[in-house]
Formats: structure tokens, C-alpha cells, sequence
């Protein structure tokens, strides 16, 4: 699921003014020792959290940011530090049921270089764009996708990720919505490019297929390996190559099989530039179902489960991982995830990892 001048791929956020952050206490934990508790609890949002993502902070690494979604009508852009606070002055209010959030690195707008992070407005059809770690809005409203496309469901935005590519420095936004057509252009694609200070979108393909059977929301971009992730909800997760000029071949189909529920949010945890783990939320059963990013030794998309991971978090929805050193308590990066009692939950990677999986050195 880059930074100034180094593409790291991440995505996410969500707060309440007034809660407070609360440390979970190893002394209390329960007694199922299988159960992967997180060292932080966000403060609580307002309605209704569903995605976060993190910016790394370029000079300070521990002082990086989580963003999240408030998803309702009267929703918002909530921003936390690491120990889950809600900083108040950065949070964006009055945003039409935002869905999903990623963040993306060294952007050029013409007159600048920014970090930003973009959000899906589900309600008017449009991406909302804002400078980080300032939370500034860019175009003043949002810019509108799905254009001509038909009836109100084909236009009702909910999936966003972020592509980077490190050979190109162009930067690509994929776009999903609630329904779509089963034709293989269910997704939309579009170049993000600056000028004067603001930011438009051309639009470069439709693709992805789709089973049809609920909704495709959660989508995840690796940008050193050029490929998209999206979870197509009760029938499992589809890859494609994130550079549009490859083509629109669906290059895996996993995950079809071990699901209770919906497949939901996608993040990715790097060991290295070629590989790591795919982390998955099956959402009814709360478990994360891990996958090899690398492929196997004979077919780099064929991604086969690993284990399952049983963490504290309920019904989640949206999540992300990084690998990157954040500071004494996330000294193997974090891995992020929403819980339906309107909190993000925090844990280390390491205490992810247990015994099975590695951590990024």
C-alpha cells in the first residue's frame, strides 16, 4: 500500500478532539496468548473509522504522522502522531464520507515540491488533495473523477491508492467506487500532474476485473515492484501491473479460499526492495491472512498463505504497514489497522511478526 526524494508506498489516518490515546499495558492481555495486542490506541473519531496511512517524516522518523478516515457525511481527515494523540490543528472536518487515504512523496506542483496525502469524497465523486504535514487542501474542493460514467453507484468513490514510479517520477492515482461494471474496467486510473501550484487529472486507463458478487474498496500499490493489489470482496485479491504502459493483464487471482467474510484492506510490509509479506483483513473472522510479496521460486505471482495472524482489532477494514524505523518503539517500522469501536490500533511489527514471520533489519 516515496519520500521527498525516496518513493516509500504507504496509506491512512483518524481522530477525536476531546479522547485521549491510551497505552495498552502488556499486564493486560488476555490469557489467549495467540492474540496480537498493539502497544497504542488511537483517540477515537466521531462516526466511523475505516483506512489509515502513515507519512515518515523525512528529518525525524519518530514524529511521523498517521492519517485516517472518518467515514460519514459529515466526515473527516483525522491525523495522529505515533503514540495514537489526535493532533487537532491538521484535522480536516467537513469532508463528504471519505473512504480510503494514501500518502504520497516529492510531488511537483510547479512553484513546489510537497508531500500530500489524498482521500476519496464517496459523496460528490471527487479526490481531495492536501499538502503534509501542514494537512493544507491543494485545489480548493477536490477534483472530480468518474466522469460520464453511468448511474449514481458507478460514481460512488470509495478506493484510493497512490503509484509512484521510480523510474518515470510520474505519480498515478487508482480509483474504485461501490459497483462497476464486470467488463475489466472497474478501476480508474489517472496521472496526478502539478502546475502553478495546483494539481489535474488525466485520465490513462480502466481496468480490473470483478466478480460481481459485492464491491471492490481496498487497494494497495507496490511501487518498487509495479504492481496493484485489490481485494474483490467475497471472491479474493487481484493483481495487475501498476504502470499503465504493461498493459491491463490480471496477472494473480489469490486469496480465494480461507476467507470468512469480505477480503478487505491490503498492506504490504517490505523486508527489502523485492520482498516481504501481503497482509490481508479477513474482516469477519479478524484475522490477517499473510501472503509472500516476492511470489514463489518458480512464479512471482504465485502468492500461497503463510499463516494467519489473530490481532485484537474488530470487523477492520483499512490497514497499513511499514517497514521503516520509526523511532524506540517501532524500531522494525508499525503496522497499523482499524477497529469498528471508532479507533485505529497500533502495533509493532515485531510483535506482528512472532515467530514465523521476519522483520526488516
Amino acid at each position: 500500500m516515496s519520500k521527498s526524494k525516496l518513493i516509500y508506498g504507504l496509506s491512512a489516518l483518524g481522530i477525536l478532539a476531546g479522547s485521549c490515546s491510551k497505552p495498552v499495558q502488556q499486564n493486560e492481555v488476555s490469557a489467549e496468548q495467540s492474540l496480537v495486542k498493539p502497544i497504542y490506541i488511537t483517540d477515537s473519531v466521531i462516526h466511523d473509522t475505516d483506512d489509515p496511512a502513515i507519512w515518515v517524516n523525512p528529518t525525524d522518523p519518530s514524529k511521523s504522522l498517521i492519517i485516517g478516515t472518518d467515514k460519514d457525511a459529515e466526515g473527516a481527515l483525522y491525523v495522529f502522531d505515533l503514540k495514537g494523540k489526535a493532533i487537532d490543528s491538521l484535522i480536516v472536518r467537513d469532508i463528504q464520507r471519505p473512504n480510503n487515504v494514501d500518502v504520497g512523496y516529492g510531488l511537483n506542483l510547479g512553484d513546489r515540491m510537497v508531500d500530500f496525502a489524498v482521500t476519496g469524497e464517496r459523496m460528490t465523486s471527487k479526490l481531495r488533495f492536501f499538502s503534509l504535514p501542514d494537512m493544507k487542501e491543494i485545489n480548493t474542493g477536490g477534483i472530480e473523477v468518474y466522469h460520464d460514467e453511468k448511474g449514481p453507484d458507478y460514481r460512488d468513490l470509495m478506493g484510493v491508492a497512490l503509484f509512484q514510479d521510480k523510474t518515470t517520477g510520474k505519480t498515478f492515482v487508482i480509483a474504485g467506487r461501490k459497483n462497476g461494471p464486470t467488463d475489466g474496467t472497474y478501476l480508474w486510473q489517472y496521472e496526478v500532474l502539478g502546475q502553478d501550484g495546483e494539481l489535474k487529472l488525466n485520465l490513462v486507463r480502466k481496468f480490473g476485473a470483478y466478480s460481481g458478487k459485492k464491491e471492490i474498496e481496498a487497494i494497495a500499490v507496490d511501487n518498487e515492484l509495479g504492481y496493484i493489489y485489490y481485494s474483490d470482496e467475497g471472491a479474493g485479491v487481484r493483481k495487475y501491473y501498476a504502470d499503465p504502459e504493461k498493459g491491463n493483464e490480471e496477472l494473480a487471482f489469490f486469496a480465494q479460499e480461507g476467507f470468512s467474510d469480505d477480503h478487505e484492506g491490503i498492506s504490504i510490509y517490505k523486508l527489502d526492495d523485492s520482498t516481504g509479506y501481503i497482509l490481508v483483513s479477513d474482516q469477519g473472522a479478524n484475522l490477517f491472512h499473510v501472503f509472500p510479496r516476492e511470489g514463489s521460486a518458480s512464479n512471482p505471482h504465485e502468492h500461497a498463505l503463510i499463516t494467519k495472524i489473530s490481532t485484537s482489532t474488530n470487523s477492520s477494514d483499512g490497514s497499513e504497514s511499514i517497514s521503516v524505523p520509526l523511532g524506540t518503539d517501532f524500531p522494525h517500522g508499525l503496522f497499523v489497522a482499524m477497529s469498528d469501536d471508532r479507533t485505529f490500533q497500533i502495533y509493532r511489527w515485531e510483535d506482528i511478526a512472532g515467530s514465523i514471520l521476519k522483520s526488516r533489519n
